[in-house]
């Protein structure tokens, strides 16, 4: 099948590149660990009327904490596909969350951020959480 999206080689070479650093993370990285350096892939799609587009982050982070106290940062590459074309752009998120007591409750919050054409683009996510 034809690949329809347009892949530059500046775009190859940082994937490649990212692939490489994920792996070697992946290889050195106790799995049993709690707080470290962690690999984190995510996307998110926007449908409205069918597909409008896509990021996949491919972040290399560092998460911590102590008690009831967490956080973490990561940052790496964001592939942007706005169905036209795919663009790598370089992103990151720095978060936190706090447990209140042995009550199951957690709040928590992130301040993500990513590069464009012109001026980088800011988000934030706040929430509340509850385990049974």
């Amino acid at each position: 099948m034809y690949l329809q999206k347009t892949l530059t080689l500046s775009t190859m070479i940082k994937s490649f590149v990212t692939g490489a650093a994920v792996i070697a993370v992946s290889a050195l990285a106790p799995l049993s660990a709690t707080a470290g350096p962690f690999v984190n892939v995510e996307n998110n799609g926007s449908y409205v009327d069918g597909f409008q587009g896509s990021v996949t982050d491919i972040h290399l982070g560092y998460e911590g904490g102590e008690g009831a106290y967490g956080f973490y940062a990561q940052g790496g590459f964001a592939l942007v596909d706005d169905t036209d074309d795919v663009n790598a752009e370089l992103s990151g998120k720095v978060g936190g969350s706090l447990t209140v007591a042995d009550s199951g409750f957690s709040l928590y919050g992130e301040l993500s951020g990513i590069t464009t054409d012109s001026d980088p683009v800011f988000g934030t996510k706040v929430g509340a959480k509850y385990n049974f």
